[in-house]
């Protein structure tokens, strides 16, 4: 099963490009840009990574940035994982940047996108892996902050294919940002957003993200099982999920395996993902291994991911016709 998950052709839908700073670069980047960090080893740094809920991630998450100061390190960044997929066949991702976790510190958003949009060319082609950005906004911020996050993206749009909405759920939930996402709709960006795993009123904020708001993917979203209506919607809209089994684990208190395979067998396009790799120890392979799934599924969660993907028809079949011909 290990070869065949290893060579399968493979689309990463939900992976935030901070969440891949593995330790080893925070100590080169924190030398580069002489900053103190409080551990004396990459291994006394990942035995700090014991989180137990979504809160927990998301302080040490949000201090690892801290190292990230100038465009080479955004470049440094992105190219790091990008590597890494191609090393895990990764054809294809889009990828989640959270310019505001940036820009609240000094760092200009333009930094920011140059590095990581410099990293996305040089992939494609030294690598031939492809990839676009989504620019999230982080919920525990005011809307207003996410409105002028989005007006300063709009000389770069050309760079950005849509948008997302991540961080702590908690009392802040999709409504929040209504305008912002019409304001996003109208400027041609497409549209996702986290519904985490098993938050506070997780089903109305699915309820919310798809009625309401109309997303086209939902990031997460297993709680949706909890209302048959809102998986009838879902599957008549054709609306994807991108779900991340090792992550639940650290921040809940399961994989949500289980729920993964009843939403594949309803038909759901659910797919399998990475989140924030360097802190959950599994990149996309590692996430499809967990599942113990067959291999005829397990090329169903490639099929899905490819389907629900932001890009082109033609360029979809090409990858799908890729999926379907692989043989271990």
């Amino acid at each position: 099963m290990s070869e065949f998950i290893a060579g399968l052709p493979k689309c990463e839908l939900h992976l935030h490009i901070e969440g891949t700073l593995e330790p080893e670069l925070k100590f080169e980047l924190a030398r580069r840009n002489g900053i103190a960090l409080p551990y004396r080893s990459v291994e006394e740094m990942r035995a700090a990574y014991d989180f137990d809920s979504l809160p927990s991630f998301l302080k040490i998450y949000y201090e690892g940035m801290g190292v990230l100061r100038t465009e080479p390190d955004f470049y440094d960044l992105a190219m790091g994982y990008l590597r890494r997929a191609k090393e895990q066949n990764v054809r294809y991702a889009e990828i989640f940047f959270d310019p505001q976790a940036h820009t609240s510190r000094g760092v200009p958003f333009d930094v920011v996108i140059r590095g990581l949009r410099r990293a996305l060319i040089d992939a494609e082609s030294r690598l031939d892996v492809r990839a676009q950005l989504i620019m999230c906004f982080l919920r525990d911020f005011q809307a207003e902050y996410a409105m002028a996050t989005l007006l300063e993206s709009l000389p770069y749009k050309e760079w950005i294919v849509g948008i997302g909405l991540d961080s702590d759920e908690k009392g802040n939930p999709p409504a929040k940002f209504a305008a912002v996402y019409e304001r996003a709709r109208q400027e041609g960006y497409l549209l996702t957003m986290h519904c985490d795993v098993d938050q506070d009123d997780s089903v109305e904020h699915i309820r919310q993200a798809v009625q309401d708001i109309g997303v086209n993917r939902v990031d997460h979203g297993v709680n949706i099982l909890e209302d048959p209506r809102l998986v009838d919607e879902i599957l008549d809209k054709g609306i994807g999920l991108t779900c991340c089994p090792i992550s639940n684990g650290y921040v809940t208190d399961s994989m949500k395996i289980e729920g993964i395979r009843k939403l594949l067998d309803l038909g759901v396009r659910v797919t399998i993902n990475s989140d924030d790799p360097a802190y959950f120890m599994g990149y996309v392979a590692e996430n499809l291994e967990v599942l113990n799934f067959p291999e005829e599924d397990l090329r169903q969660l490639q099929r899905n991911a490819f389907e629900i993907t932001w890009l082109p028809r033609h360029v979809k079949d090409a990858y799908l016709a890729e999926v379907d011909a692989y043989t271990p």
